[in-house]
C-alpha cells in the first residue's frame, strides 16, 4: 500500500519546484521535476488549486497553461506567518512557540531586524 503524504506536502513540493525554476512551467514540466510517479492529472489539479488560492499565476501556452509563483518564497512564508498571527488563538503563544525553535543565528537575525524596525519608527 502506498504511503500517504502529509496534508499540503504536494502543494509545497510543487511550489518549491516553481520557485526553483527561472521560467514558467507547464504541468508536464512540474510532473517531470517532481518524479515519484505522479499522474499528470494530479499535478494539474494541484496547480489549479494553487491558482485558485492566488499562490501561482498562469497564462495560456498552446493547448494548456504555464505556471509561476505569485510571490517569492520569502514573501509567501511571511504571509503564512502573518495568517498564523491573525488567526484564532493567542498571538503571544504563537510568537513564543516560533521563537522557541529558533537557533542562535536566526534569533540574532530577528533581534537585529526588530532593532532596525524600532529605529525606523522613531522608538528608542
Amino acid at each position: 500500500m502506498a504511503e500517504r503524504r502529509a496534508p499540503g506536502s504536494l502543494e509545497s513540493q510543487v511550489m518549491a519546484t516553481l520557485w526553483a525554476s527561472t521560467e514558467p512551467l507547464t504541468p508536464a514540466q512540474v510532473q517531470e521535476a517532481l518524479g515519484a510517479g505522479l499522474a499528470y492529472n494530479t499535478v494539474q489539479t494541484i496547480l489549479i488549486r494553487l491558482f485558485d488560492k492566488d499562490l501561482v499565476q498562469r497564462r495560456s501556452a498552446g493547448r494548456g497553461h504555464v505556471y509561476w509563483p505569485a510571490d517569492d518564497a520569502a514573501t509567501a512564508a511571511a504571509r503564512q506567518m502573518r495568517a498564523a498571527l491573525d488567526g484564532p488563538g493567542d498571538r503571544s503563544a504563537v510568537l513564543r512557540r516560533f521563537t522557541d525553535d529558533l537557533d542562535d543565528a536566526d534569533a540574532e537575525t530577528l533581534r537585529a531586524l526588530l532593532r532596525r524596525t524600532r529605529r525606523r519608527s522613531g522608538e528608542a
